[in-house]
């Protein structure tokens, strides 16, 4: 068991029954206290390459991304753990940062994002981003620290250590189960003055992982204008959902706290 409350490793899977075991054997278990995939209702051979493998998993019915995230935070609060390490079942970005980002978070980050961008801006690039995504990526992260008064090098990662101390803070129930979700914490956290820390953290886009298409990444940026408009009339007093104080129960998932029993493994 670490010091300083117990880390869960959350997989984050969706169809990815390819590129799990990979995943799996590139996570520095010694550094968490537990491993679990949260399936978000494959239809692939992904439950069945984590019995093989002997990983803890909970399934539920196709919730989307955010839903998936909010549903994963839920079960590890449940379960008892401090810290909840996202991590994608495609393995793009890697799992090698746990370490590094459970220390960030142990000295008091609220959340702690994997900045693909520091130290050196151009390792994307290197590592295969498009240019497409590597200009939108950096545009938009320009745009939104201007508008949440925030030094946050990147705020489209898919690499973050959640906490307890923020499922209470923030309404993450008020959150889309959509892309969106990532942005949308990031400012909750940011309005109700949560402390961010960000580590470095190397993403690969040669091999097979998924990403969020082109056509839905353009919708996905003018939702975030929407959020940063809903920040802005917070900040000004006016009543929004999503910045709006949490109600118990802090955490639901489709209504309902994400049942223990649902957790598997191979007998």
């Amino acid at each position: 068991m670490t010091a300083h409350g117990k880390a869960l490793c959350v997989i984050l899977g969706y169809n990815c029954g390819s590129t799990l075991a990979d995943t799996y054997s590139r996570i520095p278990l010694h550094a968490v206290d537990g491993t679990l995939l949260v399936d978000d209702g494959s239809t692939d051979d992904t439950l069945d390459v984590a019995r093989r493998l002997g990983i803890d998993y909970c399934t539920h019915r196709n919730l989307g991304y955010g839903g998936n995230v909010k549903y994963a935070i839920a079960k590890g609060v449940e379960l008892g753990y401090e810290y909840i390490v996202d991590v994608h079942g495609d393995g793009q970005y890697d799992p090698a940062t746990i370490p590094s980002a459970l220390t960030k978070a142990r000295q008091g980050y609220d959340l702690v994002l994997g900045s693909r961008f520091v130290p050196d801006r151009r390792q994307p690039r290197r590592d295969g981003m498009s240019y497409a995504r590597y200009f939108a990526n950096i545009a938009l992260s320009a745009i939104e620290r201007i508008a949440l008064t925030s030094a946050v090098s990147e705020f489209h990662t898919g690499f973050r250590v959640y906490t307890r101390r923020l499922s209470e803070a923030v309404a993450l129930a008020n959150t889309s189960d959509d892309f969106l979700f990532g942005f949308e914490v990031i400012a909750q956290a940011i309005f109700w003055n949560l402390k961010i820390g960000e580590v470095p953290v190397r993403c690969n886009y040669r091999t097979a992982h998924t990403s969020i298409p082109i056509l839905k990444a353009t919708q996905y940026a003018f939702q975030t204008f929407r959020t940063l408009s809903l920040y802005r009339l917070a900040k000004l007093g006016f009543e929004t959902r999503l910045f709006a104080a949490p109600q118990q129960p802090r955490l639901a998932v489709g209504g309902a706290r994400a049942p223990a029993s649902s957790i598997g493994r191979e007998p």
